[in-house]
């Protein structure tokens, strides 16, 4: 793939407060409507969790994205692979999981197995659009100079 942005080639900070930006906007308005659909308990207590599991996963994003671009530009292989992609992907979202079972549990007032159930559905979903929003993201400003 080449590294040659169709936009602008962004760099260093403005790059992880745009990407950051857009991807949890998106992230807010499928997941209210995803949680209220699955709880029934109404948009605006879904939207709550989803401005409060929006909120965690942008600390988690920046010392997520923090860490792996710096494990990323020790590789001698440079660029991402879909295997690089799939890693990112599953470590991103590996660590939310940890987080947001109990949190949907207490706030939706549901058995594990149904915040289990509801992290699932959103996990899938999740996955999909975490890989499609990086390509998309790195094809519009370029590669990070991490991974050139």
């Amino acid at each position: 793939m080449s590294s040659q942005a169709l936009v602008a080639d962004l760099q260093g900070p403005w790059r992880r407060v745009l990407f950051v930006a857009v991807y949890e906007a998106l992230a807010i308005a499928v997941t209210t409507l995803g949680l209220d659909a699955a709880t029934g308990q109404g948009a605006a207590h879904a939207g709550a969790m989803a401005v409060t599991t929006s909120a965690i996963a942008i600390a988690w994003n920046l010392l997520f994205n923090g860490l792996f671009e710096r494990w990323e530009a020790r590789q001698t292989v440079k660029g991402r692979s879909l295997a690089r992609r799939v890693a990112h992907a599953i470590g991103f979202e590996g660590g939310l999981v940890l987080v947001f079972v109990p949190l949907f549990a207490w706030w939706f007032q549901v058995g594990w197995a149904k915040a289990a159930a509801m992290q699932a559905g959103l996990l899938v979903f999740f996955m999909a659009y975490t890989f499609v929003y990086n390509w998309c993201f790195d094809r519009l400003f370029g590669l990070p100079a991490s991974a050139r």
